[in-house]
C-alpha cells in the first residue's frame, strides 16, 4: 500500500508551473515559473519551517512531551506550526496582529490553536507589540518553545535543504533569477544561498512592499521609519537575523495595488489562486523578466492560497473600501453593496398614490432630496424636493395631492453589472440612477455615492 504516515509527509516537493497568458500580454520572452508552495498541506511555504523548527526543538530537548509552541506570526507560520503540534501532540498559542485575515485566525483555531490578537499599530519593542506579547507568554508558560522564526537558523536551513534543491533539480540547473518576499528572510536567504552555491551567477531578487525597510536597508545600511502597508506576511519595520542581505542581489519595492491586482490576475488568467504576497513576488518577477531573453528562467514563490484572504483583497468590496479596485471592475451592484460603509442599500421610495406630504416627510426623515416613485417593483417616476417646493410656493394645497400629479420622469435604470464609466455619464444628466436586477428595482446610486468612491 502507498500512503504517508501523517500529513507532514506532504510538505515539500511542490511543483513549478509556467505562467503563460500574463507573460504573453507583457511581451515577456523569458520563462517565468511559479513555485507552488500553496500546495503544501497547510497551503503555504511556511509549512517547511514549521516542521524544521520543531524538529530542532525536539532534537535539542527544548520541547518535551506535553509542551506548548508559542509564536508571533502573520498566520502562515502559525498554521505550519499548528499542523506539527496537532500531529505530535503539542499545545499551541499564536500571537497575531489585527491586520491578519479572519480566515487565517479561524484556520488556526480549527487546528486546535489558541490565538491572541494585538494591534498592528503597536510599535516594535513595546509591551503591546505582537512579538513582545509572544515572548512574554512563552516566558510565563512552563515547557514552552518560542521558535522566533525571524532569527531561528532552522528557518533558512529548511529552504537550503529543500526549496533550493527542488528548484535546481526541476529547472535542470537552468534557473537564472529567483524572486521571493523578504519577511522573516528564511525563504529568500536559504533558497538563495543554495542556488548561489550551485551557480553564483543566479540573481536573487527580493520583492518588498513600499513601507517596509528592506530596500533602503540593503542599499544604504540605514533603517528608515516603516510606514503602513496592506500586504500580509512580508516586509518588516526592523532588520531581522534571517534576512541575509549578502545573499540578496537586489530588492524591488512593490505597491499594494500592484500586489493585489496581480494576485487577482493570476487567479483569473492562470488559475493560480494565491495571496497578496504572491502578487508582490509576481510583480517583482515581471519587472525582472521584461528585459530578459528567451534563455532566462525566472522562478517566483507562490507563498499561500487566496482562500486565506476571502474577506480581504479577494473581495471587491474590501478592495473598493481601500480604494484599490481597478476602475473597470467597479459596477453598479458593487457601488450599491458597499456604499455607506457597508450599510444595507435599502431603497427609499414612495408610491404614486401617496400624498406629496408623505413624500416630503420620507425625504426629510432620511436626509435625501430626491426619491424614486415605485409602483410595485417598477419605476414610474421620481420626486425631487426642489421641484415640489417650487410648486408649493405657487399652490400650498398641493401638499395633499397625489404623488403621480407632481412627479418627474423616472431616474435612468442600469443593470447590476453596468460599469462606473456609464453610470457617471448617466449622472451628468440625472441626480441618481436606479439599479434593476431581474426586473426589480433593488438600489439607487446618487452623484454623491460616486464622488465618495472616487474622492
Amino acid at each position: 500500500m502507498k500512503f504517508y504516515n501523517d500529513i507532514l509527509g506532504l510538505i515539500g516537493r511542490t511543483p513549478l508551473v509556467r505562467i503563460n497568458h500574463i507573460t504573453k500580454k507583457h511581451g515577456i520572452k523569458a520563462t517565468v515559473l511559479a513555485k507552488m508552495e500553496s500546495l503544501n498541506p497547510g497551503y503555504s511555504v511556511k509549512d517547511r519551517i514549521g516542521e524544521s523548527m520543531v524538529d530542532w526543538a525536539e532534537k535539542e530537548g527544548v520541547l518535551k512531551k506535553g509542551g506548548t509552541i508559542i509564536e508571533a506570526t502573520s498566520g502562515n507560520t502559525g498554521i505550519g506550526l499548528a499542523l506539527v503540534a496537532a500531529v505530535r501532540g503539542y499545545k499551541s498559542v499564536f500571537v497575531l496582529t489585527d491586520k491578519v485575515s479572519v480566515e487565517k485566525m479561524r484556520y488556526l483555531k480549527g487546528l486546535g490553536a489558541d490565538i491572541v490578537v494585538c494591534p498592528a499599530a503597536a510599535k516594535h519593542g513595546t509591551p503591546e507589540h505582537y512579538v513582545s506579547t509572544a515572548k512574554r507568554i512563552s516566558e510565563e508558560t512552563p515547557n514552552s518553545f518560542y521558535p522566533d522564526q525571524y532569527n531561528h537558523p532552522a528557518n533558512p536551513l529548511a529552504h537550503y535543504r529543500t526549496t533550493g534543491p527542488e528548484i535546481w533539480e526541476d529547472t535542470e540547473g537552468k534557473i537564472t533569477h529567483f524572486v521571493a518576499g523578504v519577511g522573516t528572510g528564511g525563504t529568500i536567504s536559504g533558497t538563495g544561498r543554495y542556488l548561489k552555491e550551485m551557480n553564483p551567477k543566479i540573481r536573487i531578487i527580493g520583492a518588498d512592499p513600499y513601507g517596509s525597510i528592506f530596500k533602503t536597508y540593503k542599499e544604504s545600511g540605514q533603517v528608515p521609519e516603516a510606514t503602513p502597508y496592506l500586504v500580509e506576511g512580508i516586509g518588516q519595520s526592523l532588520p531581522v537575523g534571517n534576512a541575509d542581505m549578502k545573499t540578496i542581489d537586489e530588492i524591488i519595492n512593490i505597491t499594494d495595488r500592484e500586489s493585489f491586482e496581480l494576485a487577482r490576475e493570476l487567479a483569473r488568467r492562470e488559475g493560480i489562486f494565491c495571496g497578496g504576497s504572491t502578487g508582490t513576488n509576481f510583480a517583482g518577477a515581471l519587472k525582472v523578466a521584461k528585459d530578459l531573453d528567451e534563455d532566462a528562467v525566472v522562478v517566483f514563490i507562490v507563498c499561500d492560497t487566496g482562500e486565506h484572504y476571502l474577506t480581504k483583497f479577494v473581495s471587491d468590496e474590501w478592495m473598493k473600501e481601500k480604494r484599490l479596485l481597478e476602475p473597470q471592475r467597479i459596477t453598479a451592484g458593487l457601488i450599491a453593496e458597499t456604499k455607506h460603509s457597508g450599510a444595507p442599500n435599502t431603497i427609499i421610495s414612495v408610491g404614486p398614490d401617496e400624498t406629496v406630504s408623505e413624500a416630503l416627510n420620507k425625504m426629510s426623515e432620511n436626509g435625501v432630496t430626491q426619491i424614486p416613485v415605485l409602483d410595485g417593483h417598477a419605476s414610474v417616476g421620481s420626486i425631487r424636493e426642489s421641484h415640489v417646493l417650487a410648486l408649493l410656493l405657487k399652490d400650498r394645497e398641493m401638499i395633499n395631492s397625489k404623488v403621480r400629479e407632481v412627479m418627474d420622469a423616472s431616474f435612468p435604470i442600469v443593470e447590476m453589472d453596468e460599469s462606473i464609466d456609464k453610470i457617471k455619464h448617466k449622472l451628468t444628466k440625472s441626480p441618481a440612477v436606479l439599479i434593476e436586477d431581474f426586473k426589480r428595482i433593488t438600489g439607487i446610486i446618487t452623484r454623491s455615492d460616486v464622488l465618495d468612491l472616487t474622492s
